[in-house]
């Protein structure tokens, strides 16, 4: 089954609006001939509005990096998914490494993240990935289990097209490491295969799973080679115009 390749760039906590509305121009005007794949960016919460009046009629999701399961209430500090619906956004990246690592946030509350955003028919793009620890001490396949089943937690999904995932080795974000298109291709089987036990064969055949990690223009071919890498899910170098444009126009 083709599953349609997905390149999402996350800016993180980067951009004043002036730089966020030159770079989601520069990445519509890169994505607007590309019909075989879809491109997504997830600025700070504070540019969604103008980047969403920029993306109009564009080829380019809009996402968020982060999502509240309520709809409103005594949040402090969080976004609704009514909210972020609002100002055009349609997926949200939930259990990121550094909302996992710096921030605390445990399986149960990814889970419940997760949950909100497909109440409210946002995807999720839920992000998965082991530390330099645990790939040492050979426990990766162990730790993508455990945070894959908690973070779907009484999740169903009929749609593929409703759930996004992301394999984002945790020792290769930021590190320049990356792991070897191989290494990303046995992993994103490994995963597979865990959601073909977890719902039905047909649906998780089409669930598309993306790596994140480093990735660059000068190793994005390679890993969109491989049969069960989707798309990436790419940091620093969705900042540049220039990579970024190279990186949504891979050769895989």
């Amino acid at each position: 089954m083709t599953r349609t390749p997905l390149i999402a760039g996350n800016w993180k906590m980067n951009t004043n609006l002036a730089e966020a509305e030159q770079l989601a121009a520069a990445t519509a005007r890169a994505a607007a001939d590309l019909l075989d794949r879809d491109v997504m960016i997830a600025p700070p919460f504070t540019a969604i509005a103008q980047v969403a009046d920029l993306l109009h009629d564009s080829r380019v999701i809009l996402a968020a990096q982060n999502i509240c399961w309520a709809e409103k209430g005594a949040f402090t500090g969080e976004i609704s998914p009514p909210m972020l619906k609002e100002l055009g956004v349609s997926m949200a990246i939930v259990g990121h490494s550094e909302r996992r690592h710096i921030f605390g946030e445990s399986d149960a509350l990814i889970n419940r993240r997760v949950t909100g955003a497909m109440e409210h028919q946002l995807v999720p793009v839920l992000c998965i990935g082991e530390t330099l620890d645990e790939r040492e001490s050979e426990r990766t396949k162990a730790v993508l289990e455990k945070q894959l089943r908690a973070g779907l937690v009484e999740i169903t999904v009929n749609d593929p097209a409703a759930l996004v995932l992301a394999y984002e080795p945790v020792w290769a974000i930021g590190t320049g490491k990356t792991a070897a298109p191989a290494e990303a291709q046995e992993i994103h089987a490994f995963i597979r295969k865990l959601l073909a036990a977890m719902f039905e064969k047909d649906i998780a055949s089409q669930i598309r799973i993306l790596y994140g990690g480093s990735v660059v223009p000068d190793n994005i071919d390679a890993l969109m080679g491989q049969e069960d890498v989707d798309g990436a899910l790419v940091g620093g170098a969705a900042l540049k115009a220039e990579s970024f444009e190279r990186i949504i126009h891979f050769n895989g």
